[in-house]
């Protein structure tokens, strides 16, 4: 994924399934400077990681 569709999405109304390394989270906010976004996992909103954008997967 790249920085414009991490923003994309955390922009949309609607639920878009992204995924880190085969687990589903959310994405909460993303550094373009860095390419980095810092995204928590579904099944635990307060389990909040930063990870490089390019490592995220929209799942179809």
């Amino acid at each position: 994924m790249d920085v414009t569709r991490a923003q994309q999405i955390i922009d949309s109304e609607q639920r878009i399934d992204v995924q880190y390394e085969g687990a589903s989270v959310w994405i909460d906010r993303v550094d373009a400077q860095n390419q980095t976004a810092q995204v928590h996992m579904e099944s635990d909103p307060s389990d909040k990681i930063t990870v490089e954008v390019q490592q995220l997967r929209e799942v179809h």
